[in-house]
């Protein structure tokens, strides 16, 4: 089978011919259709990312048909068409991942290959409303969006909600949860192609954070915010205290800016504001996904779909981070 190899340091994508996985007892073999881009494989793929091993197949978003089950795995998967949950092993507490947690793609190959395997416990049925695309656009970014915006951001029907950073597919899935939920949504952008681009999906308003007054301006518009989803950090973090709202959360999955600037702790306990960290999520959290896409009928914004062969462009685009929502590769 043909698949996007991390090959080595200064050989990082690599379109090869690799032997077709061996599944083991509890697996499943799922015949990829199409995967979309995380800026996680990015990162990989500069040598930017923690416990990087060589040779893997990158990839931690898939859709497909299952072909083939294991011994122990439920042979009814056999011919459906699926999704895949990539967040693998995630422990014993619902607040925490464990020790043995994992990202489908790295260290175990993943879904940037014509076939993956992975445990029959991780797929879940294709939203129906979904093309191939889509629904490869939805795991990792959905999920990740999903838990930060409702299980740690508890935001619901009238919510001040502000995205900090929106053109990426988690901070754009953030938009279209929060405002299908009945939030108020205002955005931040370094664009303003992507700030319309997310009125067009339902948000308020939205400033560019390359303006000095960009958060006076968000003051104007909003008022103050309830939940505040973060994926950039960096010197502009500061400023958030003073745009929230007495008991905010501010959620944080990213830091594609930098560290955190000093805050003034003052105005965090006297709000009595919540600063909460987030990565991927449970199974309960990946299922609550599921059901409230498809309740909602929710399509994933798709930004460009390259052909697998094509993955060192796709990448490429990711890392100029040009792109509004997902990209995705057809296999």
């Amino acid at each position: 089978m043909k698949a996007i190899v991390l090959e080595s340091k200064d050989n990082p994508v690599v379109y090869k011919e690799v032997p077709k996985p061996t599944l083991q007892p509890g697996e499943v073999l799922v015949q990829i259709k199409a995967a979309a881009l995380n800026r996680r494989d990015y990162w990989i793929t500069i040598n930017k990312y923690a416990g990087i091993k060589y040779p893997t197949i990158l990839g931690s978003d898939g859709s497909g048909i299952v072909t083939e089950v294991g011994s122990d795995a439920d042979k009814h998967w056999i011919g459906k068409e699926v999704i895949i949950n990539p967040s693998n092993n995630w422990g014993d507490s619902p607040d925490f991942q464990g020790s043995d947690f994992k990202i489908l793609g790295l260290p175990d190959d993943g879904t940037f290959a014509e076939f993956v395997k992975t445990e029959a416990k991780y797929l879940y049925t294709k939203p129906a409303h979904l093309n191939w695309e889509q629904a490869a656009a939805l795991p990792l970014a959905g999920l990740t969006a999903y838990r930060a915006l409702f299980t740690k951001g508890r935001a619901k029907k009238g919510d001040k909600v502000l995205i900090v950073g929106v053109g990426s597919g988690t901070g754009t899935f953030v938009l279209q949860y929060a405002v299908a939920a009945g939030c108020q949504v205002f955005v931040t952008s370094g664009t303003g192609g992507k700030i319309q681009q997310a009125h067009a999906l339902g948000a308020c308003a939205g400033v560019n954070y390359k303006a000095q007054d960009w958060a006076e301006q968000l003051k104007q518009l909003a008022g103050g915010f309830d939940v505040v989803i973060d994926s950039v950090l960096g010197e502009g973090f500061g400023k958030i205290p003073d745009l929230c709202n007495p008991g905010a959360r501010i959620v944080t999955f990213g830091a594609t800016m930098g560290d955190t600037p000093p805050l003034n702790g003052r105005k965090v306990y006297w709000k009595q504001l919540q600063i909460i960290g987030t990565t991927m999520g449970t199974p309960e959290d990946f299922k609550a996904m599921v059901d409230f896409v498809a309740q909602h009928e929710i399509v994933p914004v798709i930004d460009e779909v390259y052909a697998l062969a094509d993955a060192k462009k796709a990448l490429d685009k990711m890392g100029s981070s040009s792109q509004f929502g997902k990209i995705v590769l057809r296999a």
